[in-house]
């Protein structure tokens, strides 16, 4: 048996620096997103990535990729914002194979009423903490770590760092 790879001092206290954010951020954003909307952070992210398409569409399969997520995770979440008459499911024109996601006029009015609170928490949380170089970093970085993970699924604007 080879001998375990520890991390050094260095590894640990980055690592643990990534892991509190990692339990932090999501759940202070969870908190205040629930308290707006009764949405999660992964929630809002689904309507948000709707939001960013011309035709607020997409098929589940790219949402899937845009929010990192199992398409059997997507599918809940799709279906609890249908529920409340943000997103629509149809079946492709192009492919009746396909399902896409569609994001409602109600669904744009809400993200829209959300987006000013939501950006000034990211902002508050994360932003005003770093400069501009830590920024840079941390997106070189991030994806880096997140290439690493899986490749085919996460979808970035990669500068070939």
């Amino acid at each position: 048996m080879t001998e375990p790879r520890w991390l050094t001092p260095d590894e640990r206290e980055a690592w643990l620096a990534l892991w509190a954010v990692m339990l932090k951020l999501p759940s202070t954003l969870d908190s205040e997103l629930h308290k707006q909307a009764r949405l999660t952070i992964f929630d809002y992210n689904v309507l948000a990535m709707l939001s960013e398409e011309d035709d607020r569409t997409l098929t589940m399969s790219q949402l899937a990729g845009k929010t990192n997520a199992s398409l059997s995770r997507l599918s809940h979440v799709v279906k609890k914002l249908e529920s409340r008459g943000w997103v629509e499911r149809r079946r492709s024109p192009v492919d009746a194979r396909v399902t896409t996601a569609t994001l409602t006029d109600e669904g744009i009015d809400s993200v829209e009423a959300l987006a000013p609170e939501h950006v000034e928490s990211v902002r508050r949380l994360m932003f005003d903490q770093l400069e501009d170089r830590d920024i840079a970093d941390l997106t070189r970085i991030g994806q880096k770590i997140v290439r690493g993970l899986d490749s085919d699924h996460w979808i970035f604007h990669d500068r070939g760092d």
